[in-house]
């Protein structure tokens, strides 16, 4: 029985896949475990896993040489915006080579960047999917921006020079409008956006009540590092956050599933900041019209009042005369029932003054003495009982014609 040794068998392997595999092929794969060493070479692992499940069904050692990786690196991230990393699904072209140390890898010829294109899409739609069936999709759309969004929460990292021109364009906006920004740094770039931008909103969460909304903006970083915004739980944080979010990231190709959820989308931090200018543009016209119809209603209502006021004043001298002509017949009748009244009453108080005279006349002691009666006196006063009277007293009887003068010599 004829024996190899591994050596032998692994060249024996090698110049078999050289003989039945010679041409490149364009192969379906996961990028895993992405290095790229001192020389410029890039080291990787191709896998497969389980459509069913998350398992690993195939898996082999890749290469890109540093001359191929200069051009396909920088041309698959322009293209699709998404970084060369770990994680994303690839159309490469390869040939298959077979090392007798190194085993079997493939070695990266081209990379079609459309495929990976529609991955990232359908993984879009896929997440955006899944928040339309939570009923959260649009929640932040839904929301109302502030007629006046001064005070905002500023999502950004702190070098950016996104930043900086946001910052510059709502402080010098020409008609001096003032806004409040605070700073919640985060990383804008690389595997840690997603944890970073969502540790900034919790912040934010725990204050809302002292802002107005919030801006996410990015400048200056690679398109290639945009992935960061394409994950589910960073979309489903800010399409369920209670303030407006507008973001500015800075690219011009198809919305991030963040750009997606937020209730506003621009394209760099300076339209961002522009935006929020018009915000308060929009109502400072709108005051300004509510102002200008203020005055003419005011004005209106003051000449309309004059001519009511002319028209009163007018009116006042033949009221006047009417009133005072109203008042002295008011008077003349008033006088005539007063002097009919006073007439009526002397005439009543008059025969009363017959009817007492009369009585008085009746009862006077001259008519007594007309009708035979006599008055005695005693020291000039009328006496009633003849007991009063002594013996020797001197009285004085007076009838209706004359008097006479007695001593009483005699009582019985």
């Amino acid at each position: 029985m004829e024996t190899l040794s591994l050596l032998e068998l692994n060249a024996l392997v090698r110049r078999s896949l050289e003989q039945c595999l010679p041409d490149e092929y364009w192969v379906q794969a996961e990028l895993s475990d992405v290095r790229t060493n001192s020389t410029g070479h890039c080291y990787l692992e191709f896998i497969q896993k389980d459509s069913r499940g998350n398992g690993l069904v195939a898996k082999a050692r890749g290469t890109i040489w540093a001359n191929v990786y200069r051009l396909l690196k920088p041309y698959f991230e322009e293209a699709t915006g998404q970084a060369f990393v770990s994680g994303i699904k690839v159309l490469v072209q390869v040939t298959v080579s077979f090392h007798e140390l190194y085993g079997y890898s493939l070695t990266v010829q081209d990379i079609d960047p459309t495929y990976t294109l529609g991955d990232m899409a359908r993984r879009r739609r896929e997440i955006l999917k899944q928040l339309e069936e939570e009923g959260v999709l649009t929640l932040n759309k839904e929301l109302e921006m502030p007629d006046l969004p001064q005070r905002i929460a500023v999502i950004s990292s702190p070098t950016a020079a996104g930043y900086g021109d946001f910052c510059h364009q709502l402080q010098n906006n020409p008609r001096g409008f003032f806004f409040y920004t605070e700073l919640f740094p985060a990383l804008m770039q690389g595997d840690r956006v997603e944890e970073s931008v969502l540790s900034a909103l919790d912040l934010i969460l725990n204050r809302q009540k002292e802002f107005d909304a919030v801006v996410i903006i990015r400048g200056g970083g690679a398109t290639s590092d945009l992935s960061g915004f394409d994950t589910y739980l960073l979309a489903a944080a800010c399409a369920q956050f209670p303030l407006p979010i507008i973001t500015g990231i800075g690219h011009e190709r198809d919305d991030t599933v963040l750009d997606s959820v937020a209730h506003t989308r621009v394209k760099t931090p300076t339209a961002a900041a522009e935006y929020l200018i018009d915000c308060i543009d929009i109502a400072a016209d709108s005051l300004e019209t509510l102002a200008g119809r203020l005055h003419e209603s005011v004005l209106s209502r003051l000449a309309e009042e004059h001519r009511k006021l002319n028209l009163y004043r007018n009116r006042i001298p033949s009221a006047v005369v009417r009133r005072i002509s109203d008042a002295k017949l008011t008077l003349l009748t008033a006088r005539r029932d007063i002097s009919q009244a006073v007439t009526s009453s002397l005439s009543r108080q008059r025969h009363r003054l017959e009817l007492l005279q009369q009585r008085l006349v009746d009862a006077s002691p001259e008519k007594m003495l007309a009708r035979g009666y006599s008055i005695t006196l005693k020291d000039g006063k009328v006496v009633k009982d003849a007991a009063s009277l002594s013996e020797n007293d001197e009285i004085l009887t007076r009838f209706y014609r004359g008097a006479v003068t007695s001593t009483i010599n005699h009582k019985s």
